[in-house]
């Protein structure tokens, strides 16, 4: 049996300690490693060495008595929580390791929302338990009233003498169960199978204790895992597998990591794309750490790379399973890279290109006009390292410009935009309807213009123009969303239309009826949730409002109270060491992305980009259209009377 295990935490949660302990108890490694050691198995890079952190994603392959589990150790830092999300999307069941200490922490919040949203069975360990002040019972407490109520500590389970209180809480959450139990009794092997399957169904979540730095707890806690958790993959079916991460290995080749999901893979096979492309897999490699071994094919279940696919990104459904994977984690800030004297930035921009491949999350933007390089970020530490990645790999030093919010803008009134472009034997016209969408929607799009006007292809063409990239604003030059964009119709030449014209009349059609509506701002927001004792509760709520955020009614628990609401990230973003000053780090935050609203200092902004929409290189709002031998360019208020299709 097949089984994708991940282990996540708040950072300094005893998560690589307690994988370490995994992987020794079933021999996969011969010496248990320590983060403050630098040497363990799944941190391997110097970067995790010195920092002490978990950066990438890494996987360890153990078995245990009939399964063969895949092990991904996650990062536990916010700023690589894409990371972290992207290795959740192929885990078949999660641990989230909680110190005995500490609790609940803001990052196991975010863990959790994602285990939910991506429906993930999931244990929990509490760890630390060997420390002053642990305690496992206010844990389990927090996780109850927090996370969910349908946990249970199963520390000292037994299958043939389960405890009369677990047998209850199992038979509870099932009506046939509980008939069966008040008929019938206590059936060990019923109650098994109902933990399994309540377990997958995420209707029960067991929870266990220990010490992974002293080895207490963890091979009682593997035993369990291992009798509660079941797969059942199937090698009979076509191939469908989920590209989960992507890496360039010491030679430069691209290694596409990827998670079956059934059916089998060969080397030499070809995959086919959605755009109907294929490839041919060179290598199939089975990695543990960052040892491989190559084989000759890979079966449902399993984790593997492959080599030979130029083409696949991460996210993306390979085989049969054609759709991509949709990530929450979004990057809310944006850095420039400073270079020394003398370098040669195209040749930087190339490297960066691979770094987003890696990590599309980066979001790698080569402004042409500035002659710079943009990058999407979580924080500061991200920067911190992409310097010495920088460094390491590709020998170029660099630092990073004070990250900025990254805004955007959207339109609130329906509007026609019109774009025609006509430069000697060139042509294509297009018109777009926009029309204002639902807040955090993105772009939209669909046409319901006649095929006599424009053809399938070229209604096609229209709309991969439209998704192909962020377009600019015209208040900031920020990206442009949640608008409904319609193809009313347009206009090709038979002799004279010719690749880009279609891109061309788009873009200006978009950028055309942005001119001609009312334009707004937009700022990215974070939801919290913030715990202090209750007679700090006023300075918080001061804070908020100075914020300019919104909270809900306030709970309280105890001598606590929890505030939550919503705020701005661009006045919130360093908020948690505020917090932690006033509170002598009693205070506890969880920030989550929140997704964009309304900019509460819209001119402010506007004022300080200094953006001119007429000297944006890559977007104007004219059209050109050509009389006598010759193209001329037509200003935005007068295209419309000129258009061919009116």
């Amino acid at each position: 049996m097949n089984k994708t295990i991940g282990v996540l935490a708040h950072v300094d949660a005893g998560k690589t300690t307690f994988s370490e302990q995994l992987l020794y108890h079933t021999n996969s490694i011969k010496k248990r490693g320590r983060v403050d050691h630098k040497d363990a198995f799944l941190d391997s890079h110097d970067i995790e060495k010195n920092r002490g952190i978990t950066v990438f994603a890494d996987q360890g392959i153990f078995e245990f008595k009939n399964s063969v589990y895949y092990l991904i150790d996650t990062p536990g830092h916010v700023d690589f929580s894409p990371e972290m999300e992207r290795a959740i999307q192929v885990m078949d069941f999660a641990i989230v390791v909680i110190s005995g200490v500490k609790g609940i922490e803001g990052h196991t919040e975010t863990v959790w929302n994602l285990l939910k949203k991506h429906q993930i069975p999931t244990f929990f360990f509490i760890n630390k338990m060997d420390r002053t002040g642990a305690n496992s019972h206010n844990v389990i407490k927090e996780i109850s009233s927090q996370l969910t109520e349908d946990i249970y500590d199963i520390s000292s389970f037994a299958f043939e003498s389960m405890s009369e209180a677990l047998i209850e809480f199992i038979a509870e959450r099932d009506e046939e169960l509980l008939d069966y139990y008040m008929e019938m009794g206590y059936e060990p092997n019923l109650w098994l199978k109902k933990m399994q399957d309540m377990i997958q169904s995420n209707q029960f979540y067991p929870c266990m204790k220990g010490s992974a730095l002293q080895d207490n707890g963890i091979k009682e806690f593997l035993d369990t895992f291992d009798l509660l958790t079941v797969t059942a993959y199937s090698k009979e079916q076509p191939f469908a597998g989920r590209v989960y991460k992507i890496r360039y290995d010491e030679t430069g080749a691209r290694v596409t990591f990827i998670k079956a999901i059934s059916g089998v893979m060969h080397v030499r096979e070809e995959i086919v794309y959605a755009n109907e492309k294929t490839e041919k897999i060179t290598q199939i490699r089975k990695y543990n750490g960052k040892q491989y071994q190559q084989i000759q094919s890979a079966c449902a279940g399993e984790l593997f790379a492959v080599t030979g696919l130029t083409n696949a990104s991460i996210g993306d459904g390979i085989g049969e399973l054609q759709e991509k994977a949709i990530y929450e984690m979004i990057p809310t800030l944006r850095s420039k890279v400073v270079f020394e004297p003398g370098v040669n930035i195209k040749e930087a921009l190339q490297y960066f290109r691979i770094l987003e491949v890696e990590d599309p999350s980066l979001h790698v933007t080569w402004e042409e006009g500035l002659q710079e390089i943009h990058l999407y970020v979580m924080g500061t530490i991200q920067l911190e390292v992409l310097e010495q990645i920088v460094l390491e790999r590709f020998q170029l030093h660099v630092t990073f410009d004070q990250p900025e919010i990254l805004y955007k803008e959207t339109a609130i009134t329906e509007t026609i935009g019109y774009g025609h472009f006509e430069p000697l034997r060139h042509y294509a016209e297009v018109h777009l309807k926009l029309e204002p969408g639902e807040r955090n929607s993105g772009i939209v799009f669909k046409s319901v213009c006649h095929t006599d006007n424009l053809p399938i292809g070229l209604q096609n063409l229209v709309k991969q123009h439209i998704f192909e990239r962020a377009h600019h604003g015209i208040l900031t030059g920020s990206p442009i969303t949640d608008i409904k964009v319609t193809l009313l119709t347009g206009r090709a030449h038979n002799k004279h239309t010719h690749g880009g014209d279609f891109r061309e009349a788009t873009f200006r059609a978009l950028r055309q009826g942005l001119e001609k509506g009312v334009n707004i701002l937009l700022e990215p927001y974070y939801s919290f949730k913030i715990k202090v004792d209750i007679n700090q509760m006023g300075k918080v709520l001061a804070d908020i409002q100075t914020a300019h955020g919104k909270f809900d009614s306030q709970v309280t628990e105890a001598d606590k109270a929890i505030i939550t609401g919503t705020v701005p990230v661009a006045n919130f973003m360093d908020y948690g060491s505020v917090l932690a000053s006033f509170t002598q780090g009693k205070g506890r935050i969880t920030l989550q992305f929140a997704g964009y609203d309304r900019c509460h200092n819209e001119q402010d902004v506007i004022e300080s980009k200094k953006y001119d929409k007429n000297a944006d290189s890559e977007y104007t709002s004219s059209s050109i259209f050509c009389a006598k031998g010759q193209g001329f360019t037509v200003n935005w208020e007068e295209a419309e009377e000129m258009m061919h299709c009116l």
